[in-house]
């Protein structure tokens, strides 16, 4: 048998899409403490200064067909939302990301959104037109951005929606694996605002 490395992607593609799936809109919100990262309470995952990990490239194409490398926005604390139009959860934290990314935008706060497992383009771009959205996601249908972007052992994405936060340094420093509320994703950034 020969090596096949485009029907390993799609492989890797499919799974990738099947563990989303059947985890999309959880919002039981718990985590787990291993591995070095601290649980707080409301199911927010963080990790101490020290022990960040830089990801992997999450740049593409973003909805708008611009190319988006979330790399060049260090210096900044980036806050990234993986979200879906179908998405329920999506839809009930989106006024909630819109207000906060207006109101951090002067703090040094950048927001990004990765749209996955969105087929058609337009409702992704429906969903933000209806919301208000006017940062930038990146298009990634597949999840293929979503699998390589996140070193193994790192808070990575694992559910629909989740929400991941980098330092300013551009290093992974909390999660959330729920939808959340102005509140709860003001605790997540605050602290990486006020970090020097």
């Amino acid at each position: 048998m020969s090596f096949q490395p485009p029907r390993t992607a799609a492989l890797t593609g499919l799974v990738l899409a099947g563990v989303l799936a059947l985890s999309a809109c959880s919002d039981d919100g718990r985590t787990s403490s291993a591995g070095g990262f601290v649980t707080a309470d409301g199911g927010i995952d963080t990790v101490v200064q020290g022990g960040r990990q830089v990801p992997n490239a999450l740049k593409g194409e973003t909805l708008q067909g611009e190319q988006l490398d979330v790399a060049d926005l260090k210096g900044k604390v980036v806050v990234m939302n993986v979200w879906g139009s179908w998405c329920p959860p999506c839809r009930a934290e989106a006024p909630n990301f819109v207000k906060v990314a207006a109101e951090t935008k002067a703090q040094g706060v950048e927001f990004v959104g990765i749209n996955t497992r969105d087929t058609n383009r337009r409702a992704a771009i429906a969903f933000e037109n209806d919301y208000g959205i006017k940062y930038p996601s990146l298009y990634d249908p597949t999840g293929r951005i979503l699998l390589r972007g996140f070193p193994k052992g790192s808070l990575n994405p694992q559910t629909i929606p989740s929400t991941i936060v980098l330092d300013r340094d551009g290093k992974i420093a909390a999660r959330a694996l729920q939808p959340l509320t102005e509140e709860k994703l003001r605790k997540m950034i605050d602290p990486l605002i006020a970090e020097r």
